[in-house]
């Protein structure tokens, strides 16, 4: 159940975002941003969180416009919410995934 994809900023930066099983016992997906300066360390961002079997294949599901100006406005750049995304959760910052 991932899926993701990634998109490159004007600036060079890239934005991930990548839909993964919850690691909550209570089951379900979410759905991570990231920000970093190349794909490989947006994805390495992701697996020192311990989510080490993290791969980003292809571009089937790239970031929407929202989930960039989330992850942008963020002083982490690392978010995440439930997926499929509910419009009225608000992005969390990804410390509180691992609670």
């Amino acid at each position: 159940m991932s899926a993701g994809g990634f998109c490159k900023l004007p600036n060079g930066s890239v934005v991930v975002a990548l839909t993964l099983p919850s690691p909550s016992p209570g089951g379900g997906a979410v759905r991570v941003i990231a920000h970093a300066v190349n794909r490989a360390r947006a994805l390495t961002r992701v697996r020192n969180l311990g989510l080490r079997a993290v791969y980003l294949r292809g571009n089937a599901e790239p970031p929407t416009p929202d989930e960039v100006t989330a992850v942008l406005h963020h002083p982490d750049g690392l978010i995440w919410r439930t997926a499929p995304d509910d419009v009225r959760e608000l992005w969390h910052p990804i410390r509180a995934l691992r609670r």
